[in-house]
């Protein structure tokens, strides 16, 4: 195939200048998200660290904030930190099309706490615990298949 010179390479269907134009529309918006102060702080800072870190779903966030939608709706009522943490890490765990933003809020929650370590390590615990009760079974079943290896070998 290397020989044959009837052979020729595709270029990509997307151009990287229509790819530059997308993003650039995008961040726009973003910004002008951020600026709307008629939005929720919560969700500005979500967008905010969505921005800075190219996130994927910062389109998908700002459609949501562009619609009137909080994507921080669910977690309003939460009155502990660690209510919320927990919330999130139950969010995260169930590997979902809400797991991303869970984590983002997650994210921008531990950067703008007072003590990030301890809310990490709450995480850490709930994160943990929320995926260990799904999949106790899978866990054990491993565990048994590890041990039993060793003890025949």
């Amino acid at each position: 195939m290397t020989t044959h010179t009837s052979a020729t390479v595709r270029e990509p269907h997307v151009s990287k200048t229509r790819t530059n134009t997308i993003m650039n529309a995008l961040t726009r918006r973003a910004q002008a998200v951020l600026n709307d102060r008629s939005i929720d702080p919560q969700t500005r800072a979500i967008i905010r660290y969505a921005l800075e870190t190219n996130d994927p779903w910062l389109a998908e966030l700002v459609k949501r904030a562009d619609a009137g939608e909080s994507v921080v709706d669910k977690l309003d009522c939460l009155q502990t930190p660690e209510e919320k943490i927990e919330a999130l890490s139950e969010i995260i765990c169930r590997a979902n099309d809400e797991s991303a933003a869970a984590l983002l809020v997650l994210m921008a929650t531990l950067e703008n706490s007072t003590h990030p370590k301890v809310l990490a390590n709450t995480a850490k615990h709930f994160a943990f615990t929320h995926c260990g009760e799904a999949n106790l079974y899978g866990i054990v079943d491993a565990q048994i298949a590890t041990i039993e290896g060793e003890l025949l070998a």
